[in-house]
C-alpha cells in the first residue's frame, strides 16, 4: 500500500509531503518545503528511521515556499527535479521572491522531467495519475492516488479556500476551470492533502467551498 507523511515547514506553513510504497519502501519526495538546518533535519531522519529509499523529487508547482528544499533533496538523494514545463519561468522568479520575503535560499536546481497529464509517476509498485490545474501557477499539476482516494493538490484548493491568483502566472477564472473540471470530477470522498493547512475532501469542498461553487 502506498503511505503519507506529512510535514509543515517554512515561514509560509507549507506542506511537505513523503508518499512511499510500504513493501518496496520507494519514496517521493513532494514539494520540500525545508527553510533551515533543523526543518532539514527532522525530513532526514524521518526518511533514516522509516528506512525510506528517495526515488522521486517531484514539485506540484514551484512558488518560493514549495522549492526550498529542492537544492537540499537532490544533493542528498541525487534526484532530478520533475515538474511541468510551465513552470520554469515561475522557479526562475524564486529568487527573486527569497529576497522579497527574506528568505535564505539555496537556488533550487532545474526541472529536468518535464511532467503532464500523459505521464504517470511509479513509486514502487503503484503509479499515481497526474491533473494539470493552472490558475494558482500555469503549471500547478495534482498527484492522484491509483484507486483516486487522495490527492496531494498543491495550492489548488484548500479546505473552504482556494489558491491566491494575485502572484505570476495566476488566473482565477483558470484556477476555477481547473477545480470544478478536474479536481471535482475525482469521488466525493478523495482526501485532499493541500500545500497548507488540515486536509480536506472533494466532497465537502463542493458543498461548503464559497469560493468555486461544485
Amino acid at each position: 500500500m502506498l503511505q503519507i507523511q506529512t510535514f509543515t515547514f517554512n515561514p509560509f506553513a507549507e506542506n511537505t509531503y513523503l508518499v512511499w510504497d510500504t513493501e518496496s519502501l520507494e519514496t517521493a519526495i513532494i514539494d520540500p518545503g525545508c527553510s533551515d538546518y533543523e526543518e532539514d533535519i527532522e525530513l532526514l531522519k524521518f526518511i533514516e528511521r522509516k528506512n525510506l529509499r528517495p526515488t522521486l523529487l517531484l514539485n506540484t508547482h514551484c512558488h518560493i515556499d514549495h522549492v526550498l528544499g529542492n537544492a537540499m533533496i537532490q544533493e542528498k538523494f541525487n534526484l532530478k527535479l520533475q515538474a511541468h514545463e510551465l513552470e520554469n519561468s515561475v522557479l526562475q522568479w524564486s529568487e527573486q521572491a527569497s529576497l522579497l520575503y527574506q528568505i535564505p535560499y539555496s537556488k533550487s536546481p532545474d526541472i529536468e522531467k518535464y511532467l503532464g497529464e500523459e505521464n504517470t509517476i511509479p513509486i514502487g509498485n503503484y503509479e499515481l495519475s497526474i491533473l494539470h490545474t493552472p490558475g494558482h501557477s500555469p503549471g500547478s499539476i495534482c498527484f492522484v492516488s491509483p484507486n483516486k482516494d487522495w490527492v496531494i493538490a498543491g495550492d489548488v484548493l484548500f479546505r473552504e479556500s482556494i489558491g491566491r491568483t494575485d502572484l505570476p502566472g495566476g488566473d482565477f477564472p483558470s484556477l476555477e476551470n481547473s477545480i470544478l473540471k478536474k479536481m471535482y470530477s475525482l469521488p466525493d470522498s478523495c482526501i485532499v492533502y493541500s500545500g497548507h493547512g488540515p486536509s480536506t475532501s472533494i466532497g465537502h469542498e463542493k458543498k461548503y467551498n464559497a469560493f468555486v461553487k461544485g
